[in-house]
Order: structure tokens, then sequence, then C-alpha cells
């Protein structure tokens, strides 16, 4: 049996999600459309509630489902079951907007011992995504507030409502905005500027365009896993467009020494200006050992320890180390310093890319304190994350 499609669909509200579904149809009318969403308890497994539609009679008698388990495992099987009984060769997987989409989705083509593969029976298309204008920018600057995403097995740590809206737009291949984007409205359309700088890998849909359109029905090569494991590794190469999109701009910024912390603290009010997005990794002087993940989404900026620096005699380490991660450490290897390095973007309207990228250099370690070595490193003041405890 030849592989069926996986249209994968999100959006940041019920309305632009919808739009999207009905987006897909237009081109594959008898695709099923699977979609669900989840109901948090207090303690225990979530409730996921499945709803499915699409021609066919036995499809329409069945009635909305609930079952209580990892959401993962439930879509898992449903659609195993639509590919194997009713041999669906087009499914629209509809995500709901407590779903983490990249964690979801590496989660659900998960290998489990004894069970079904899913990427036995579908190839997935590319993950479009709805952004409505309102929403999203009224979750971008949301920060006093806490939401809890779904990967598919168990809810991650607290978000802000920025955080999630970013990792929305961030997982995207094909991005759909409102429709009065198409209109010409200035607010809308800066969103839509906004949403492809944070995501310049993605394809902004045009409904008019036909051939771009069909490309929706396109499987994803094989090597689709790797690329969604790749945008959730904590060392990578940040996405970045040196393209502005009107007044808004990206900016990378980069460096092969370490940061000292103290001074960095000092320097976020300059470094943040503007700045509506930032993500990345830091080499921390405090922390010389350690992979500091930075993120930030509208005023809220977090740092944490996230992995280990890959050592050379570490083999463990290396063999446990995704084959994008061994590459990146050999391109970037340096004979003292090995992987580490700093690697940042930063998105906004308006940035000053000169004032960013002299109030970061400010914050590197110079000749003098590099001499001194990792150990006196350890022992400088971290206000960030506080003494090292490694």
């Amino acid at each position: 049996m030849t592989k069926g499609l996986l249209s994968i669909v999100t959006g940041n509200t019920p309305q632009i999600r919808g739009a999207a579904v009905d987006q897909v149809l237009k081109l594959s009318p008898r695709a099923v459309v699977a979609a669900f969403s989840l109901g948090a308890r207090e303690d225990g497994l979530p409730v996921v509630q499945r709803y499915l539609s699409g021609e066919g009679s036995r499809l329409s008698r069945m009635a909305p489902r609930a079952a209580t388990g990892r959401p993962s495992v439930v879509i898992r099987q449903d659609l195993l079951s639509l590919r194997r009984s009713l041999g669906r060769d087009h499914v629209i997987l509809a995500l709901p907007g407590e779903v983490d989409v990249l964690p979801f989705l590496v989660e659900l083509w998960r290998t489990r011992i004894g069970g079904d593969r899913v990427d036995d029976h579908y190839r997935p298309g590319p993950v479009l995504v709805g952004v409505d204008s309102a929403a999203f920018m009224s979750d971008i600057g949301c920060v006093h507030r806490a939401v809890r995403l779904s990967d598919g097995w168990e809810y991650g740590p607290p978000l802000t409502p920025a955080e999630a809206a970013a990792r929305s737009v961030e997982s995207a291949d094909v991005l759909m905005t409102s429709p009065s984007v198409q209109e010409g409205d200035r607010f809308t359309s800066g969103v839509a500027a906004l949403a492809r700088q944070l995501n310049r890998g993605a394809r902004l849909l045009a409904p008019d365009d036909a051939d771009f359109s069909a490309s929706l029905l396109s499987p994803s090569g094989p090597d689709f896993i790797d690329r969604w494991q790749a945008l959730l590794e904590p060392v990578t190469i940040p996405r970045c467009s040196r393209a502005a999109d009107g007044s808004v701009r990206s900016v990378l910024w980069r460096s092969r020494r370490p940061v000292h912390a103290q001074r960095l603290a000092e320097a976020l009010p300059a470094v943040m200006r503007a700045v509506a997005r930032s993500k990345g990794h830091l080499w921390l002087s405090s922390r010389p050992d350690a992979v500091v993940t930075w993120r930030s989404a509208g005023a809220h900026l977090e740092m944490r320890e996230s992995d280990r620096w890959l050592e050379p005699r570490n083999v463990p380490a290396w063999d446990a180390a995704s084959p994008q991660r061994r590459t990146l450490a050999s391109w970037f290897w340096h004979d003292r310093f090995g992987e580490r390095r700093n690697e940042i973007v930063f998105t906004g309207l308006d940035l000053d890319e000169g004032l960013l990228r002299s109030s970061l250099d400010e914050t590197l370690m110079t000749d003098q304190e590099l001499a001194l070595g990792r150990e006196a490193w350890a022992s400088l003041p971290d206000p960030l994350l506080g003494a090292d405890q490694g």
C-alpha cells in the first residue's frame, strides 16, 4: 500500500485554523479532516476529544469521541485506523492551539516498540499555520500570564502567550495570514511582515497562486523528521535573513568568545530595545561547560542551561548527539574552545543594529580575562543564572 498524505494545519484562533483547513479542502475535497481538542485535568492524563468529518457513509456515522490518554498515542491510533479501515489517502490533521507543533509531530512519528508507525502509512505535507493578525499582536505582547503546551506526551513548562505565539509561527512551512492582508490593511500587513521575519523559511500563502496552493498537497522529503528535530536542537544555526520587511528586520549576532555574565546583565536594556523575538544560545563565562539557551518573546527573556558543550574525548556525548549537532561541531570546531560559541537572532521593529551589536560585543571577555582560564571565569559574578553548580 502506498503511503497516504497527512496535511498538518493549525492556527492561533479557531476561525483562522478553520480557514486554513478550508484552503486545503479546496484542493482535496475528498480529504478527511481529523481534529481534536485537549481537556486538561488536575491530575493524570488529558481528555482527548476527537472529531472526524468528510465524505463517506461510515465516516459520517462516527460521532465525536473522547479518550483519556497521551494525545500522540490517541491520535496515532486514529490515523492508523483511518488508513487501514477506511483506506483514506489524504487526512488533514487540525491541531489545537494548546499543542506545541514541532515537538508534537516528532512525538507522533516516534517509533514505539511493538506498535505500528505513522511513517509506515503517511508522509506529511507542509505544516500550514494560520495567523489571525489581531490575536497574534495581542499574544506577542502578552507576558503577564502563563500557558502550557502539550508535546503529545506531556504538558511542558509554563510559557508566556508571546512565546507560544512565536513558536507556532516558527513551526510553519506555509503561513496563512488574515484575509485583510491581501486587501492592503497596514496593521495586518505589518503582522505579516513580522511573521515572515520570524520564519523566513516559510512561504506566505497566496490563495490566488494556483501553483503554490497546489504545493500544499506535496509530501515532505524523506528528511522531514530530521528537519523537525533540528529546529528543536539547543545548539543550531538560527534562521535569519538580512532582508528587511518594511521596518521589521532581523539581526544575527555571533561570537567565539565567552560572554561576561555581569556585563550582559547591565547591557540588557540596550540589547532588548525594540526586540519582539530573539532566540539562540550563549557561551556564558560563569558556566563555561554549559550550553545556555536564550529566548525572548515580547518583554520576557529566558536564559537556562539546556545542554553541555561537546568535548573531544567524551565519546558517549558525541554518540548521543544528533547528526546535525555533530556536523555543526565539526564546522565550528576551535582547537582551544571546541564548539563553544554565541549565536542569537534578534527580530523587531526599527532595530538599531549598530547599538545592538556594540552592546553585545562589549559584554565579551577581554584577552586579559580569557588568559585567566575557565576555572577563573566560573568564579565571576553572575546575576543572571547564579553560580555554576556543575
